[in-house]
């Protein structure tokens, strides 16, 4: 698919029982390069993220690839999508961070999420990412199981 050209995607989303969640998408789609769609019979919410130059090139290279049904799609690993959620740092977004640790501490890349923080952090000029990791990190390992 040609990340400039979402429209055929958004076609074949749509025929498979797909809506995009709001009527202005194309130009949401092209400044924000997401697409924010909703499963019409489950009411499930699906953001496509149409990968660009960087570290969504470097997220995209890392996903896992996940099946559903009889199509295997690649999913963001876990590490990234923590590394993503803390440089969204809503609430929501840290209790995502905990949930995951909860469920995979053990088979986490720690040293790749500190990577990424720390790359987030020199492009975003700024210094408090991986500090909230290592917060979360250590609230983890004083909670018993």
């Amino acid at each position: 698919m040609d990340p400039e050209e979402p429209e055929r995607l958004a076609r074949e989303l749509e025929a498979a029982g797909f809506s995009l969640r709001f009527g202005d998408a194309p130009d949401f789609v092209r400044r924000t390069r997401v697409l924010p769609f909703v499963h019409a019979a489950s009411g499930l919410p699906l953001d496509i993220v149409l990968a660009g130059p960087g570290l969504e090139e470097l997220f995209l290279s890392r996903a896992v690839p996940v099946a559903m049904g009889d199509t295997v799609i690649p999913v963001i690993s876990p590490e990234d999508l923590i590394a993503t959620k803390i440089l969204a740092g809503r609430p929501k977004d840290i209790e995502d961070v905990r949930g995951i640790l909860r469920e995979r501490l053990s088979t986490l890349d720690l040293e790749s999420i500190r990577s990424t923080l720390a790359l987030l952090e020199e492009a975003l000029g700024q210094s408090d990412l991986r500090p909230i990791l290592e917060r979360e990190l250590a609230l983890r390992r004083d909670q018993p199981g």
